[in-house]
Formats: C-alpha cells, structure tokens, sequence
C-alpha cells in the first residue's frame, strides 16, 4: 500500500520561477481523485439482523478474503508549497494461518503527481524493492459489514535495517548501510525528475515504509477504505545539487478520504504485467490534485 515516495522539491519550484506556484498547467492532472463508491464504510449500513445459533462450528470470520487482490492506495502529501498524490499498485495475498487471515503485501508500479510544472517517477524495479512482511490483519464486523485493518509494518527500501519496527531511519547520507535495491548502480533507489527538457535530473534516496490501511467488504469482491502513511526517507544524493534537500519528509493530508485504498479480488496467477494491462478496468482514472 502504499504508499511511497514524497519527493520534496522546494528548491525545484523556486528554480521554476514565481509562475510555478500558482501554476494550473492540466498536463500534471488527469481525472479526479476518487469516485463516489471510494470510501472508509459505507455511508448506510445494513442492521445486523437477528440469528438462529448454528447447529454447526461456525468458520474463521474473515475466510471469505482469502485469495488474491488487486491494490490501488493513494496517498495524499502536502506542505507548505507543494502537494502530492502518490499512487501505487500491487497485489494483497490473503491466507488462513494458524486460525487467523494473514495479508502478504507486493507492489508493481506506482505513479506520482504534484500542483506544480514538475515531473517525478520511480522505475518498477524501483516500486517493486518495497516487500512489507506478511502480517496478520483484524477482522471484524460493523454494523453487519466485514472490516478488515492491516496495522504498519515498517519497511525498510534502499537501506538495510536490522530491527525495522524499532529502529530509525539513519540521518547520515554514508550510511554503509545503504543498498541500491532497484539495480541501476546507485545508492538506494532512484527517482527521475523533470522539471523542463533542459532541467532533468535524479535523486537517490532511502526510505523507511510505514503505511496501514483500514477497508470494508463493500461488494463480495471489492474492499473499500484509507491508508494511512508515516513513512520516513532519507536523501542520499543527487545527480545535480538543485535536486537534493535535507527536507526530506513531508505529512499526509489530514483528510483521509483523499487518502483511499482499493482492492479488488482476481485470479490467483495475476502478475505485475497482468495488473498493467487490467489497471483501467479495475480501478478510478488517476487522481487530480482537488484541494
């Protein structure tokens, strides 16, 4: 889920000149952020109705998930000059382990979009080097709806840690513990900016993933809700000092509904191409910054 890189770019903007603050250029924008369906719970729920006790054992609340979903989270960042929707895509795996449902979490692709005339991108095998651990999630029921929340597992992409939960992302660039998990032969994984033809440029940084998602089964086969995101990053370098900055992190929109995570079930042997090819079908056009 997603929820993955906020890229801090003040100095970029001022680079643009004053006409890129107020800047309504379409070509960053495609469609809106979310359709009415996209939300926490539904609006109305159905009165959990009276039951007859089961003559039978009843099954592992839950058991009903158990497959493979299609994900689509966006993440909502902002700051004081610059905002930024994140949107990723992958697969959630559900199984029954030990009496419980356990979500095994990958991602594909993702894409990137800001208020301002300013392109970011991450390459695939960038997206991909995120592999939360496979964690158990709560299930329960609100008013007769199945509720499903997936706590943070923080993870840790471009870096190694040894006790990712507990221990912080490092402060320092050097750290030997960085890797380059995307495979371009850069520290830690590589983000594309382009602010003209003339002004391209990347930034290496680390990240530490730390995103949880509350849904509800709002179709049989469809989970509906938010993400939340306190993911921490680390700039390394960059392939020109204007692209680097020490501000590194930046905060979610305080309004989660900006904020919606999407699942949808599909055939156990989907793959990453499969999800490229069906993204469409599946899920909302991608988001415009509206606020």
């Amino acid at each position: 889920m997603r929820t993955l890189l906020a890229i801090p770019l003040l100095a970029l903007i001022a680079a643009c000149g004053s006409d890129a603050a107020g800047s309504t250029d379409g070509s960053n924008t495609v469609a809106t952020l979310a359709p009415p369906e996209v939300t926490t719970a539904p609006t109305t729920r159905p009165t959990t109705a009276a039951t007859v006790p089961p003559t039978t054992e009843p099954g592992l609340l839950g058991e009903e998930l158990v497959g493979r979903w299609a994900h689509y989270d966006v993440v909502a960042y902002e700051d004081g000059l610059l905002k930024t929707l994140i949107i990723s895509y992958g697969f959630n795996d559900f199984t029954e382990v030990d009496g419980r449902i356990v979500d095994q979490a990958s991602f594909c692709f993702s894409e990137q979009r800001t208020d301002q005339p300013i392109e970011t991108s991450l390459s695939d095998e960038a997206t991909q080097a995120i592999e939360p651990p496979r964690t158990p999630i709560e299930v329960d029921e609100v008013d007769g709806t199945l509720r499903v929340r997936r706590a943070a597992t923080p993870t840790p992409v471009g870096i190694r840690l040894d006790d990712p939960a507990n221990e912080s992302l490092p402060s320092d660039p050097d750290d030997p513990r960085i890797v380059d998990d995307d495979g371009d032969g850069k520290p830690g994984i590589t983000v594309t900016i382009r602010v003209t033809d003339e002004l391209t440029g990347e930034l290496y940084i680390a990240r530490r993933e730390i995103f949880a998602y509350e849904a509800f089964l709002t179709e049989p086969d469809v989970l509906t809700g938010t993400v939340t995101d306190d993911s921490e990053q680390l700039v390394i370098g960059a392939s020109d000092p204007i692209f680097a900055t020490s501000e590194a992190n930046w905060v979610q929109h305080p309004d989660l509904t900006k904020s919606p995570i999407i699942l949808k079930r599909v055939e156990a042997d989907w793959d990453c191409d499969r999800l490229t090819a069906e993204r469409d079908a599946l899920f909302p056009p991608t988001p415009d910054i509206d606020w």
